[in-house]
């Protein structure tokens, strides 16, 4: 996903309520076999503090242009570890674009 690009995701919560979140970006681990997004409620400043969420995509979505779908709680520690380091890298300029990734063979199935 480039910087330039500005992607928003709804999140619907078990009452029904609905808020629009800003995609920060995706990335897929291929240590765990699975692909990630991290995104922020929409509407905030560049100086506000903002809570970061993390979930898991569902199966066989292309991080690099995620369709939508359940997103899936990251349940794991070790999960939630590498996550961070992912978004630690990312603040401090390490990039995580999706140009930046290596999203493997997509024809190896």
């Amino acid at each position: 996903m480039s910087e330039s690009e500005n992607q928003q995701i709804t999140l619907v919560d078990e009452d029904g309520n609905e808020e629009l979140y800003e995609v920060l970006f995706t990335f897929k681990s291929p240590d765990y076999g699975k692909s990630y997004i991290l995104m922020y409620p929409s509407g905030k400043s560049d100086d506000e503090e903002v809570d970061v969420q993390a979930y898991q995509l569902p199966d066989n979505d292309d991080p690099a242009n995620p369709s939508g779908g359940d997103l899936i709680p990251i349940e794991s520690d070790d999960e939630w570890n590498m996550v961070e380091s992912m978004l630690n890298t990312f603040l401090n300029g390490g990039g995580t674009d999706a140009s930046d990734q290596d999203w493997g063979d997509p024809d190896a199935k």
